[in-house]
């Protein structure tokens, strides 16, 4: 007899506590009374609702995505236009953000939830990058989740011919149009030995908006949540 555990209402499954442990983590390397750059995902989710619980600890956030930005402003945290944060010259002292794999060099494969380009745009602009994943994410090798690219939409098929003659199998994912109105190429069977090199020549081809390969700016630490807790990786 096969037998099924239900979770009670308001009762996270494993995965999610893990996520929500290093999310509220996150929190000590939070610069009080500055501005905050928040990133996009389920894993950010959480630090957005732990920020909610300290009011006052941030003065307003920058955000990567349309989702977060209503996350935060639902729970009364105030975001600011990047543009106008720069132009006044006010600190960006920390991003907090996921990632979908990390490798022990602190770069990662990001792009899941299509908020990639801005993410890059937030977390450049940012002192430093505070990554917060699970033990899932950690691998050796950059590849075995999908590469995300986000492309012009008549450039997606000359992209889709160059993707492969990397080794890679694109994918459209055809359900999903950014906040910047592109498409996401998915790229599967990739084992991404210098993640800095593959970056800077896809970066390069025409119609190519970002690709979701963070290493010639990867995150600065990383928080891993595991059953044991959380860990701290440094570069």
């Amino acid at each position: 007899m096969t037998t099924h555990s239900t979770l009670a209402a308001g009762e996270l499954s494993p995965a999610d506590a893990l996520k929500r442990e290093v999310a509220r983590a996150a929190l000590a390397e939070v610069v009080p009374g500055e501005i905050i750059g928040v990133g996009t995902g389920s894993t950010v989710n959480f630090f957005i609702e732990a920020l909610g619980e300290k009011p006052g600890l941030v003065s307003a956030a920058v955000s990567s995505s349309l989702a977060s930005t209503a996350r935060l402003q639902a729970l009364g945290i105030e975001v600011l236009d990047l543009n106008e944060v720069v132009a006044q010259g006010r600190r960006l002292p920390v991003y907090v953000d996921g990632a979908d794999e990390i490798n022990p060099a602190l770069q990662m494969i990001k792009g899941g939830g299509a908020a990639l380009t801005r993410e890059k745009i937030v977390a450049a602009a940012c002192e430093r990058f505070v990554c917060i994943v699970d033990q899932s994410k950690v691998v050796q090798v950059l590849g075995r989740f999908a590469l995300p690219v986000e492309v012009i939409p008549m450039a997606r098929a000359s992209i889709e011919k160059r993707l492969r003659g990397l080794g890679g199998e694109p994918r459209w994912r055809e359900a999903v149009v950014t906040d910047n109105g592109n498409h996401i190429l998915d790229v599967s069977g990739l084992h991404i030995t210098d993640a800095a090199a593959m970056e800077t020549a896809i970066n390069q081809w025409p119609g190519v908006v970002a690709v979701g390969l963070f290493a010639l700016e990867g995150a600065d630490l990383a928080l891993v949540g595991s059953s044991s807790g959380v860990t701290r990786l440094t570069k």
